[in-house]
């Protein structure tokens, strides 16, 4: 599995994207795996199959948007930060 940084994506988000299609990527944060991106295919087969619907962050819903973004929110409160 490739291994990228959070600041990784904001230069080689189409690397990243396009690794993604075709092997799992983590996503890293002060070296620590925080997400992994894989096709939706395969999440699919390892969810069993779920009717789940996904959403783009643009796209969701505004409970659903605010919910993801306070979780997201919590995890980074909880990384060291340098300095």
């Amino acid at each position: 599995m490739k291994r990228y940084s959070f600041s990784d994506m904001n230069r080689l988000s189409g690397e990243i994207l396009e690794t993604a299609l075709s092997e799992p990527v983590a996503l890293t944060k002060y070296g620590k795996e925080r997400l992994v991106i894989i096709p939706a295919d395969r999440y699919r087969a390892l969810a069993g199959g779920s009717r789940q619907t996904a959403f783009t962050l643009e796209d969701a819903p505004d409970q659903i948007h605010d919910e993801l973004m306070d979780g997201l929110d919590a995890l980074l409160a909880d990384e060291p930060r340098n300095g």
